[in-house]
């Protein structure tokens, strides 16, 4: 890990017409040609990101979209790009030409504001002749520059800066808080055909840097090695986190009284709501042969050998209901807008992605009544094992009980999950 994964970055989306000088504006912020600029119309098709590193805000990743006023059969699929760019998005610019505001500008801003996405409006074009402030415009930061002559570009920066930090949001934990400074915790790794050679997984690496940002002690060993290091220590570490593959060894290696959990559970709280996946988790036990189900994937990789989200969950769970079940798979920014049809989305860990995004994606869900879970929880649960990989998280642990306790009362069959045998893979 190198840089600042993508993921970790503010995610700042550039909007407005064709023609506002989006794409100029880009350049002129991270000093290179970054995007093409032409007087023709549209130029910008795909939204264009760029990952720098920007003063005072730091990691950033812009993206350059479409003009929202793009017409045509082409031009309305370059739009519905640049819209699902919202979904990402932490802070947005909208741009405008010279003080020109209109019903584009002012549909922007409404759909900016009900998502709540911080935003700056800015005029661009000052060294052309203008109008000055026109008339309809929000009270709302605001920007005068030009990307041509780079007026306005210093305030600008300042006011993204001002505008995150007024409105940013605290970034939740991801392992650090559960070790604590001083402490040790445990990580198990296995290498195997699906690691990467000469380098950890990105959930691997990022959890280990937090661990040391936390000032926590780190052991790293594989799954193998994993009882013979408990037993060398002087006294047992405060957590252990396992790689989904190996979770039924390693729980069977690590003493009850030393919590144990997963990387993909840490990501389940650290990118998106754990208590809703702990729920998601258990409508497992309500899939029937025929149900359809989303399987996404935030990372667009190549599926090698027993992938976990082409081939190991969707085997385990084909083999738990006892039927096929129709399972779509997407991945990297793709997601349906419908969700209507799916009875349960699986979602992997999301380390590539960015909180804005997946937390987007579980309001969706929970909108259309549909079950959202991820890949470390249904491997906990498809294992017996999901209390033990709850137990570092105690609201996630009272939820489940809780829900287990409505069934029964309900008068429901308990919760029983299956334990197949399954080989687990990267989760």
């Amino acid at each position: 890990m190198r840089q600042t994964p993508t993921g970790l970055r503010t995610h700042i989306g550039l909007f407005g017409r064709r023609n506002v000088g989006k794409s100029s504006l880009l350049n002129a912020l991270v000093h290179q040609e970054v995007s093409i600029v032409s007087n023709e119309p549209g130029t910008t098709t795909d939204p264009v990101e760029k990952p720098m590193e920007l003063k005072p805000i730091g990691p950033v990743l812009f993206i350059d979209t479409a003009g929202i006023d793009d017409e045509g059969e082409l031009g309305e699929r370059r739009v519905a790009k640049t819209r699902a760019t919202l979904d990402r998005t932490d802070l947005a610019l909208l741009i405008t030409d010279g003080g020109a505001w209109g019903p584009h500008e002012a549909e922007l801003y409404k759909t900016l504001h009900a998502r709540g996405t911080p935003l700056v409006i800015v005029h661009n074009k000052v060294d052309l002749p203008a109008a000055g402030k026109p008339n309809g415009m929000p009270d709302a930061t605001t920007v005068w520059a030009s990307a041509k002559t780079g007026a306005g570009l210093d305030a600008l920066r300042e006011a993204m800066h001002s505008v995150k930090a007024r409105r940013g949001i605290a970034a939740a934990p991801l392992a650090g808080d559960l070790v604590g400074p001083g402490e040790l915790a445990v990580m198990v790794i296995p290498i195997d055909q699906e690691a990467p050679a000469g380098r950890l997984i990105l959930p691997q690496a990022q959890t280990l840097r937090d661990l040391l940002d936390s000032d926590a002690m780190t052991l790293v060993v594989k799954e193998r090695e994993l009882r013979g290091a408990l037993a060398a220590l002087a006294r047992p570490p405060r957590l252990v986190i396992t790689d989904s593959q190996a979770f039924l060894k390693v729980a069977a290696d690590v003493p009850e009284e030393i919590p144990l959990t997963s990387f993909s559970i840490l990501f389940s709280r650290f990118k998106g709501d754990l208590l809703r996946q702990v729920e998601g988790a258990l409508a497992v036990d309500g899939l029937r042969a025929g149900d359809r189900i989303l399987i996404a994937e935030a990372c667009a990789h190549h599926p090698v050998g027993e992938d976990i989200g082409r081939v190991k969950i969707p085997r385990w769970l084909t083999q738990y209901v006892g039927g096929a079940l129709r399972i779509d798979h997407v991945q990297g920014h793709d997601f349906p807008e419908d969700l209507s049809p799916y009875r349960l989305v699986i979602h992997c860990g999301a380390c590539t992605m960015g909180a804005k995004e997946l937390g987007g994606r579980i309001e969706r869900c929970a909108a259309m009544g549909v079950p959202i879970t991820n890949y470390g929880l249904v491997i906990a649960y498809s294992l017996g094992i999901f209390e033990r990989a709850l137990g570092p998280f105690p609201a996630a642990l009272e939820r489940y009980r809780n829900a287990v306790e409505a069934r029964r009362n309900l008068g429901k069959p308990q919760f029983q999950p299956p334990t197949p045998a399954l080989e687990i893979a990267h989760g």
